[in-house]
């Protein structure tokens, strides 16, 4: 098998909060990957960095009073200790605020400046004129247009659902600093994604095979269009001072938003690896690279990566990615990671309560597909699953064997010729055999599939043992050579099933091979079976079962962990919960009549896509069969990706009288269920039972 040159990255976390699990889905999965090509005998690196420049960054240094360089690299630290607490290995863990990303962030910027893809333009933005800066739209608040709530974001108040310009907001004020912004105009630099020659290569580079997830790659295709269409928009790739983050060159006080650089880590962590290890960085990033880059992310961040950051690439002379894995979200228990039901759960809190997290790295694989779908931890599951897999069918078929083994042969294994217990073991027990099917799920990062092979493999072994019951052959000095040769054949297995699992379970895996006395396994070794007369060292427990008191316990303690969120205006939080406690006192009942007067519609999802200068709106285009399409501006941005909404079905009030916004007329409004109990932010829009159809009236 001739060798690959590999280059893996994952997406880079923001330095302004705890890695929870449901980041550690993506880390995981891409670990595994990592450690299955290397054991593979591939040259494989994996680069990674957080994401450090932003307004949220700058904001939250000044407000704890220290430099954002300190906050950043305070936080560089303890996300460090959270991956490796979960046996994340990178290659090399940077930050976006290096030397190495301020050079190609530059280079790429000029590079398409050249290139004509560059466009200065004029725009309209609220500013404080305290703080003296220029707000994005989540740092405005102010009284809801239509309902009247208070302390309503910019685009869409929370309370009705209404969405509007930040113009439009009542008695607005800053959330940095409580003053009235004005309204002022500022040059801002663009992408021009829409240009013909960045849409024509993306048609055709999402076409390719293997570049995209077929779901995903179909979801590109309705974004891009037909020929000669021209359906996306410029990337605002600009932020006016002040700002964390690297000033454009030949634009005093004007700074490269974070997502033109932060993607751009991906090459500057790569290139400090390169410095480290005398790696050749042109080998893997030039424009004819015969290495592979994959980069492994969020399905929310799938538009981003596969055409923003693709058509970056190509446009400035750089290779493109060779794939895009893109998965789906983490949720707990069925429902979106909750604060107040103690599921938002921290990576540090998970392991300070002692859980091994090896159980949650094998309960995500068992999980994992290589597909865009949601994962969910059922926490009773996640319990019974590691117990009766790795403690029921895996560890135990070692200490089954080891004290025979220690107390019965001096430690050693069987002494037949080693071609024959290779032959018999093969006959009993068909192992070696699954090595390269079990190695295609594992490429093709269907792991759940991969472990559910490896777990029929133990099934297995232990009918192996309950057929042969070593327990009974040792009573009966007539059965020592029998009792030897069936130790040693279940030591083998169980070594054959270390080698299946280890780039799920490292850390096991390295004591295994510690008690097996081998030198680290690689998938070549699933080829051979231990010598005749080899030794092991005396057995020492390997993994212990999940209590579910430990669960109970975790959940308690991030539920007792909640601390209230800080606001810039802690009387209007106040007020803004009162009134909607008072809302909710004086709610009343509605008669027929008043329902029968708001028209509800099933709804198809044509299309959806991000508004310009909008920090929560997503455009979306509602198609109601023989009524026609409607325009509907939903702030539901920070929950949905628009690629993932396209082709859903929904429910929408087709009679809401038309709203005329900033951004173009609103004529109606999705229906979207949301938390306001104070967890985890999030909406959720609903969707019919299927065989719906659009324009079918809700009743």
């Amino acid at each position: 098998m001739t060798a690959r040159q590999i280059l893996v990255t994952s997406a880079l976390p923001y330095a302004n909060g705890a890695i929870h699990l449901g980041h550690l889905v993506e880390y995981i999965q891409t670990d595994i990957w990592v450690r299955f090509q290397k054991m593979r005998g591939h040259e494989c690196w994996y680069v990674c960095a957080d994401d450090t420049h932003g307004t949220p960054i700058m904001l939250r240094a000044e407000k704890e009073g220290i430099a954002p360089e300190a906050l950043i690299a305070r936080v560089h630290g303890e996300h460090s200790r959270d991956f490796a607490g979960f046996h994340v290995a990178f290659d090399h863990y940077g930050s976006t605020n290096s030397e190495e990303n301020r050079f190609y962030a530059e280079d790429i910027y000029l590079k398409l400046k050249t290139a004509g893809l560059i466009e200065v333009r004029s725009i309209e933005q609220h500013y404080d004129p305290v703080k003296q800066m220029f707000l994005p739209d989540r740092f405005i608040k102010g009284e809801c247009p239509k309902c009247g709530a208070k302390d309503q974001y910019g685009d869409s108040c929370e309370s009705c659902g209404a969405a509007y310009a930040p113009t439009e907001l009542k008695n607005p004020y800053s959330a940095v600093s409580g003053a009235t912004p004005e309204l002022r105009s500022s040059d801002h630099y663009f992408f021009k994604l829409s240009d013909p020659r960045c849409q024509d290569f993306l048609r055709r580079w999402t076409r390719e095979p293997g570049r995209l997830q077929t779901e995903a790659a179909n979801k590109m295709q309705e974004w891009l269009g037909t020929e000669g269409e021209q359906k996306l928009s410029d990337w605002d790739i600009s932020r006016d001072a002040p700002y964390f983050g690297f000033e454009i060159p030949g634009a005093p006080g004007k700074y490269f938003y974070v997502w033109h650089d932060a993607p751009i880590g991906y090459m500057g962590s790569f290139k400090s690896l390169c410095a480290q290890r005398g790696l050749d960085f042109d080998a893997y990033w030039q424009k004819d690279s015969r290495a592979e880059l994959y980069h492994f992310i969020g399905k929310d961040i799938l538009y981003f990566h596969s055409l923003f950051w693709p058509a970056e690439l190509e446009h400035a002379g750089y290779r493109t990615p060779t794939s895009v894995f893109a998965h789906g979200f983490l949720t707990v228990d069925g429902a979106k990671m909750s604060k107040s039901r103690g599921t938002f759960i921290t990576a540090e809190s998970y392991l300070q309560q002692g859980l091994n997290p090896e159980w949650l790295r094998y309960y995500f694989a068992a999980k994992l597909n290589g597909t865009l779908e949601d994962l969910d931890l059922n926490l009773d599951d996640f319990v019974a699953r590691v117990n009766s897999d790795l403690i029921g069918k895996y560890v135990n078929i070692a200490s089954r064997a080891a004290g025979f083994i220690a107390k019965r042969f001096n430690g050693r294994l069987f002494h037949a010729s080693h071609n024959h217990l290779r032959d018999t073991f093969d006959r009993d027990l068909p192992l070696r055999e699954a090595a390269e099917e079990i190695a295609g799920h594992y490429e093709a990062r269907d792991y759940g599939r991969a472990l559910r092979r490896v777990m029929a493999l133990a099934d297995l072994v232990n009918q192996f043992v309950d057929k042969h019951q070593p327990w009974q052959m040792a009573k009966n000095v007539e059965h020592e050579e029998t009792l030897h040769y069936v130790c040693t054949a279940l030591i083998n297995a169980f070594r054959l099933l270390t080698l299946y699992l280890k780039p799920v379970l490292p850390h096991l895996a390295k004591r295994a091979e510690e008690f097996l006395n081998i030198a680290p396994l690689s998938w070549a070794d699933a080829g051979y079976v231990l010598p005749a007369d080899h030794p092991i060292n005396p057995y020492e427990h390997l993994m212990g079962r999940i209590d579910p008191k430990q669960i109970e316990a975790l959940v308690a303690a991030n539920r007792e962990s909640l601390a209230p969120v800080s606001e810039p205006s802690p009387q209007r939080h106040a007020q803004h919960q009162q009134n909607t406690e008072d809302k909710m006192q004086e709610q009343t009942h509605i008669s027929i009549d008043d329902f029968a007067k708001i028209d509800l519609r099933v709804a198809r999802i044509a299309n959806a896509e991000h508004v310009d200068g909008a920090d929560k709106l997503l455009r979306l285009t509602l198609d109601l069969g023989s009524l026609g399409t409607r325009q509907v501006f939903a702030g539901i941005k920070s929950a949905y990706d628009p690629a993932t909404l396209v082709g859903r079905l929904t429910v929408m009030v087709a009679n809401l009288a038309p709203r005329k916004m900033k951004f173009g007329l609103s004529e109606g409004m999705v229906l979207a269920a949301s938390d306001d109990g104070g967890d985890v932010p999030g909406l959720f829009i609903l969707s019919p039972d299927s065989g719906a159809a659009p324009g079918m009236k809700v009743k």
